[in-house]
């Protein structure tokens, strides 16, 4: 066994083991933790197959930003896991019958004679001075650059739409309102007094 073969199966392993174990620890704190490990394993995967910029980006994104976002979501809210687990047995053969059909449709794929290593054989080796980051970039604004502004435009919209539905009108909340803020005038908040001067 070469060794790329083997970090990958050492890879692969650790990934599989930290995804499981972000659906069955009962912290949610661990199970973000585990998040972080299948990231970082599914970074290292990619950097095997030679796609340095979408490793780089997984772990800087996914990690840095959203996983963080995620442990101070997690932290802020007083979550009762006991609550959380109370259905989970019910939900428990709709889960497993969807676990086996994902299963399924796998080995057909990637058993099938159109994904075996016959068909998809190992690239070769890039030329000097290749870079896979400038060839990402080139074909996202040449040929999917449609595609490309249609996600972000998707994603500005679920934005604006996340930001709208959390808007809500409580008792209590002291809000200012802009538009009254930017009509107030000097003469209405200052008042200038005229007052001698003392002497002691």
């Amino acid at each position: 066994m070469e060794f790329k073969t083997f970090v990958f199966y050492v890879f692969a392993a650790i990934m599989v083991f930290a995804a499981l174990r972000v659906i069955t620890a009962r912290n949610p704190v661990h199970a973000a933790l585990f998040l972080v490990l299948a990231f970082f394993s599914a970074g290292g995967i990619w950097m095997l197959l030679e796609a340095e910029f979408l490793a780089i980006t997984l772990v800087l994104v996914y990690v840095g930003a959203v996983m963080v976002l995620f442990l101070f979501v997690i932290m802020m809210l007083d979550i009762n896991v006991d609550r959380m687990r109370q259905g989970f047995w019910s939900y428990l053969p709709v889960g497993a019958l969807i676990a086996i059909l994902l299963v399924v449709e796998m080995v057909l794929v990637l058993g099938g004679r159109y994904f075996a290593l016959d068909a998809m054989p190992e690239p070769p080796p890039a030329q000097a001075g290749y870079s896979n980051t400038r060839e990402i970039g080139r074909l996202l604004y040449t040929d999917y650059v449609y595609p490309f502004e249609l996600a972000s435009l998707v994603l500005l919209i679920a934005m604006v739409a996340a930001v709208t539905l959390t808007l809500r009108k409580r008792k209590g909340l002291k809000s200012i309102d802009p538009e009254i803020q930017l009509s107030v005038k000097r003469e209405d908040r200052v008042r200038l007094v005229n007052m001698p001067a003392e002497k002691e």
